[in-house]
């Protein structure tokens, strides 16, 4: 099985709807429940718990221009550090940042904008630097002290697995040895609720037990689920150990097929599954963390695309969508979280209670990780088992 320069991943934070610390969200994960709540307005979202809120508010505190700063960013710098903490890097040891989100700023963007339309055309002075996507990683890098570069970007759901994919390029170039890479998203804002029930892709406000039914594949309605959430991943190459080794990248793009950019068959991420197990070396991993958002052509097609890459040998498929919500431009981020774990979980972990008709667990020593967004782009990456067991598994 081929290396890539030996990349491997030494530490990782995450902040979502299952809580913000290690120890946390490994207990919430393996609790194998939703967590997703009505919101105010009477919509499912998976917004973050009363603890993560009440640090999240402190952050915003303690940075400076912290209560100008939008919440993408105030997650995306709570995920950094754990990040930072858990490799044991410091500023001399010369990092960069590539951090993406789908939507960006979006909660500063609409008060600004509504200020705007309420002011006579009058916006604050700090509206421009604040909603620019690029401010998520300067922040993030001015809080954590990196040196390198640092960099944003924004390809809609699939955007944190490209900001791995660019990662990989730059630590296998040579020019820098780690990376803080990962992505944040805040999105349950009126704007953007409206935006995915005018696609009919949203979950009715009656659903009850598990309103996200991510993969499952007899489904009648769309049940797509808003969550909000960050996951950051400290990246090295040449590493001595590490959690989890990156062995493999594959991209697809499809024609546009319809409003989100999915096809029946998933082509685009039949091919990017297809290249990112070529780019590793293997021919089948042991599971898949699905990208699966809840909706009915989303699952079907990739699941078609699963079916028609593996036949009758389908890997266990693994989803988080179900319990956190579908957080966007983090989503691949926290699906990378989800894989990390279940790489060393001697518990299944990602496996919906709805579901009838699942693979027995056994600890995978591979796993396939799965994204795709509007305009027809798909990703996969190809994670395999380090030498390093999680520090709360």
């Amino acid at each position: 099985m081929k290396a890539r320069t030996s990349i491997g991943i030494t530490g990782w934070g995450s902040v979502s709807a299952a809580g913000h610390t290690p120890e946390g969200v490994a207990m919430a994960l393996l609790q194998n429940t939703p967590y997703l709540q009505k919101t105010v307005d009477g919509e499912w979202a998976g917004a973050v718990t009363p603890a993560t809120e009440s640090l999240l508010q402190r952050t915003m505190d303690s940075l400076p221009h912290g209560r100008d700063l939008d919440r993408s960013v105030l997650l995306a710098v709570l995920a950094a550090r754990q990040a930072v903490n858990m490799a044991g890097w410091t500023p001399d040891d010369h990092f960069g940042v590539l951090v993406g989100s789908s939507r960006g700023a979006t909660h500063r963007w609409e008060r600004d904008y509504q200020g705007f339309r309420n002011q006579d055309g009058r916006v604050s002075p700090l509206s421009s630097p604040l909603t620019t996507t690029g401010n998520l990683a300067s922040w993030v890098a001015q809080d954590i002290q990196a040196t390198g570069p640092s960099s944003s970007f924004s390809i809609t759901c699939s955007t944190a697995l490209h900001a791995l994919l660019e990662g990989v390029v730059w630590l296998e170039s040579g020019r820098i040895n780690r990376l803080i890479i990962g992505g944040t998203e805040a999105p349950l804002t009126p704007f953007t609720f409206s935006q995915m029930k005018a696609l009919r892709i949203y979950a009715p406000s009656t659903a009850t037990e598990y309103p996200c039914r991510a993969l499952d594949l007899e489904k009648k309605n769309n049940t797509l689920v808003l969550g909000e959430g960050a996951a950051c991943f400290a990246c090295e190459s040449r590493a001595k150990g590490a959690h989890a080794w990156i062995i493999g990248i594959g991209y697809g793009q499809e024609a546009i097929a319809s409003p989100t950019g999915v096809s029946r068959q998933g082509e685009g991420l039949y091919v990017a599954m297809q290249r990112a197990l070529a780019d590793g070396g293997i021919v089948r991993p042991d599971a898949i963390i699905t990208h699966a958002p809840g909706t009915v052509l989303g699952d079907q097609a990739e699941y078609q695309a699963i079916q028609r890459l593996f036949g009758e040998k389908i890997p266990l498929l693994l989803n988080n969508k179900w319990q956190l919500g579908h957080t966007l431009g983090a989503s691949g981020a926290l699906s990378m979280e989800l894989a990390l774990r279940a790489l060393w979980s001697a518990q299944p972990i990602g496996i919906a209670p709805y579901l009838t008709h699942v693979n027995a667990w056994e600890v995978p020593s591979t796993i396939l990780i799965n994204a795709q967004g509007f305009g027809g782009n798909a990703i996969s990456v190809l994670l395999q088992r380090g030498d390093e067991p999680l520090p709360t598994w």
